[in-house]
């Protein structure tokens, strides 16, 4: 067991349920497994000190359980308030001896106050997801940055941070862009996010979406899958996008895409899933109907402006678990989540088998920064193809999925010129 000034969680109690729960997600994490076997006797890991912040749930404590078996000094933050899962926090404490520092519902005060607790292991490779560990350092921990050999990053919004960073010159580690990954984006994203969405959404609501009118606001990967899946459960779906290629896109899916000014008109459920500030502005809650709900699956709480509406609105008032009834200009507007992740506050997040390939990509990157340690230029790297690929197989593999293979003369024609019509 960690010691007692190793973690803060809201319970150690809880430990026995969350073991069953990180047992149960593993049983469908095959790729994960398989890179564990092979971690837990190559100990590729061994030296490493590994800070996380990522959503504290079943499946990131199969990870955890990986990188430790791999021969590094894990310890784990949440990197949202409301995505904690306690019985699992308390379980890598007193089952798994993983320092972790998560409790659901946490104030910004204690968030940060477990970032520190993390960066005060003094790690040389950080994970992330959305990007707030690496911007704690860079910002306030800047002594530590020498002792840094990378950091990996799960999500767009992080991405889009870091990127940023590398731009403007301000980045000063090398970062590997997990979420930039085909078995990523394409699946974690598309897949988990769109199924997840809708959980929390229904666990939040316990609304009929068949017939409803949902308006996904961005149509990228997540976007995507939202809009796919919203559809299956019969509801009519409304696109709103900035990127004339995505709303193209989106067009020929078979999908409308209007602006929001027009989408707020006719929208019972709004989601937004962009990575930006703003997607819904206090007017156009002003001018949705009454009744309409609206919630956010992007990654910080900024895509619907909270401060805004908590300033205007009449009255507040708490009508189930995460759902809040405003008073906007005689109307009602619910607001799911707090404006978090509701595939986290109100769900358990992506399932099980989507993750497996994400957190495969994780451990990787890892293993990566271990054999590349001091030959890596500060910037931020794109996912190797053939890791990407390697993945892919391995879970076709544990799906019983065959594939067909190119032989000598068909290899030999896609490599060629010679020969045409």
């Amino acid at each position: 067991m960690a010691k007692k000034t190793d973690y803060d969680v809201k319970d150690l109690n809880l430990a026995k349920g969350g073991k069953l729960r990180i047992e149960w997600a593993g049983n469908q994490m095959p790729v994960l497994k398989l890179l564990g076997e092979r971690f837990a006797k190559d100990k590729p890991l061994k030296g490493l000190t590994l800070a996380a912040c990522l959503h504290v749930t079943a499946e990131t404590a199969n990870l955890m359980i990986v990188l430790k078996n791999g021969g590094a000094a894990v310890s784990l933050a949440a990197s949202n308030p409301l995505s904690t899962q306690d019985d699992v926090a308390a379980s890598l404490v007193k089952d798994f001896g993983i320092p972790t520092y998560a409790i659901k519902g946490e104030d910004t005060k204690t968030y940060y106050k477990h970032l520190n607790a993390v960066l005060d292991t003094h790690p040389n490779v950080t994970m992330d997801d959305g990007a707030d560990l690496v911007s704690l350092l860079h910002k306030e921990r800047v002594k530590q940055l020498p002792e840094m050999i990378g950091s990996s990053e799960e999500t767009t919004t992080g991405v889009i941070r870091l990127k940023a960073m590398e731009k403007d010159g301000a980045l000063k580690i090398p970062v590997y862009a997990v979420n930039d990954s085909d078995t990523k984006h394409m699946f974690d994203n598309r897949y988990g996010t769109g199924q997840s969405t809708l959980d929390g959404i229904m666990r939040a609501t316990n609304m009929l979406l068949a017939g409803k009118t949902i308006v996904v606001c961005g149509y990228g990967w997540c976007g995507r899958g939202l809009a796919s899946r919203a559809r299956g459960m019969g509801a009519h779906v409304i696109v709103t996008e900035v990127d004339p290629i995505k709303a193209l896109e989106a067009v020929m899916d078979g999908f409308m895409v209007m602006r929001m000014a027009d989408a707020v008109k006719t929208g019972d459920i709004f989601v937004t899933v962009t990575g930006d500030k703003g997607v819904i502005t206090l007017d156009h809650m002003s001018s949705m109907k009454d009744g309409a709900v609206v919630c956010n699956s992007g990654h910080f709480d900024v895509e619907i402006e909270m401060a805004a509406l908590e300033k205007k609105a009449k009255s507040k008032r708490k009508v189930r678990p995460f759902v809040d009834e405003y008073m906007l200009g005689g109307k009602r507007i619910f607001v799911l989540g707090e404006g978090r992740l509701i595939n986290l506050a109100a769900a358990e997040g992506h399932p099980a088998e989507v993750m497996d390939m994400s957190f495969a990509n994780q451990a990787l990157a890892a293993e990566f920064f271990a054999k590349n340690k001091g030959k890596l230029a500060v910037k931020v790297y794109g996912i190797d193809r053939a890791m990407d690929s390697e993945i892919a197989r391995l879970k076709l593999a544990a799906m019983g999925v065959k594939l067909d293979k190119l032989t000598k003369d068909q290899e030999h024609y896609l490599g060629s010129w010679q020969e045409g019509t």
